[in-house]
């Protein structure tokens, strides 16, 4: 018998909706999504990315990023411009707005990272976030390339 409730598929979907959850209440305060405040912690990096950048590094499609730049330029956080060597594309850059709530943001997103990892070591959470990253096919396990 298949016990679903112990699949890492399983686990790691309720872990994504509850981190979701917790997230979404607290960003929604500022009229945000996750999606939305992933796009301006990229942005808070590296501003003036392409849409196609941002893109790949949210690994959002081209499509919904789109919808997302919308709303978010609509709201004042983001701007586009275009793209000095290519036509066809544009540059995203924040606004003010959107620089000025970097700290306190930034301040609220590891507030509600720790609530989600309360029951965790930072030993727990550096080997959750290693393994994370190989899932995610960014890192190859160690055990497989010393093989």
């Amino acid at each position: 018998m298949y016990d679903i409730e112990k699949s890492i598929g399983f686990l790691l979907a309720k872990a994504h909706q509850r981190g979701w959850a917790l997230f979404s209440e607290e960003i929604g305060r500022y009229e945000l999504t996750p999606p939305q405040f992933s796009l301006l912690a990229f942005l808070w990096q590296q501003d003036g990315l392409t849409q196609t950048e941002l893109s790949e590094k949210t690994q959002i499609d081209r499509t919904t990023i789109g919808g997302l730049l919308d709303r978010m330029a609509r709201s004042n956080l983001l701007e586009r411009r275009p793209h000095p060597q290519d036509r066809r594309a544009h540059l995203v850059y924040l606004t003010e707005h959107g620089k000025k709530l970097e700290p306190e943001l930034t301040n609220l997103a590891h507030d509600v990272l720790n609530r989600f990892t309360a029951g965790l070591s930072e030993k727990d959470k550096q080997q959750l976030r290693i393994m994370l990253e190989i899932l995610r096919g960014e890192r190859k396990n160690d055990a497989t390339t010393a093989a």
